[in-house]
């Protein structure tokens, strides 16, 4: 009996217990607060004081828990696992930023690329209640990759010739691992997402 307790705590129990920790939302004390000015300055900087911070904390955790040193498979680097090729153009616009390992210049250097995302989209009209989703999308997958994937639902949907502005009819034709990033941070965030600036 005593085994099989264990053997439901390894399999079951710690594991459930890991993945509510991943979903607390954005403001819950298990997230550290150690880089919040970093997310608050460059959010208010990049997108205006009416736009929440909190969303590219929820991007941060997303991406690195948070981690400073997280380092993914294809080099991707920090706290918002940016590329450093991308970094690279980042600083030929933004010379200021330091290095990239630096939490402080990963999380403007994000910032300021979310940003740059975000002014695609609203070019291409997508609705303005999604174009956080679109954007946060972009990060993770490509721009392009998600613009085909809207081309895509538009060529199956050959009867409506209109421009496709919702995500959640374009969310189907991006890659799973995009949809689970967008997924993860809206259940970080626990709300829909709301902006109030442009």
């Amino acid at each position: 009996m005593f085994w099989r307790s264990i053997l439901w705590l390894i399999l079951f129990a710690f594991p459930m217990a890991a993945l509510a920790d991943q979903h607390k939302h954005v403001k819950h004390k298990h997230w550290t607060k150690k880089y919040d000015r970093f997310f608050k300055k460059n959010t208010k900087h990049y997108f205006g004081p009416g736009f929440d911070w909190h969303l590219f904390k929820a991007q941060g955790i997303a991406e690195s828990g948070l981690n400073p040193k997280a380092r993914s498979k294809v080099g991707a680097k920090g706290i918002m696992q940016i590329m450093p090729a991308t970094y690279q153009e980042i600083i030929g616009k933004q010379p200021r930023f330091g290095k990239i390992d630096e939490p402080r210049w990963n999380i403007a250097a994000a910032i300021y690329y979310n940003r740059q995302l975000y002014k695609r989209w609203i070019k291409k009209e997508v609705a303005v209640e999604d174009r956080m989703n679109f954007t946060f999308a972009s990060y993770n997958a490509g721009f392009n990759r998600v613009l085909k994937a809207r081309k895509k639902l538009r060529e199956k949907n050959k009867k409506q010739p209109e421009v496709i502005k919702e995500w959640d009819k374009v969310s189907p034709f991006t890659p799973s691992e995009t949809r689970y990033y967008i997924r993860r941070i809206d259940k970080l965030m626990q709300v829909k997402h709301v902006h109030k600036k442009s």
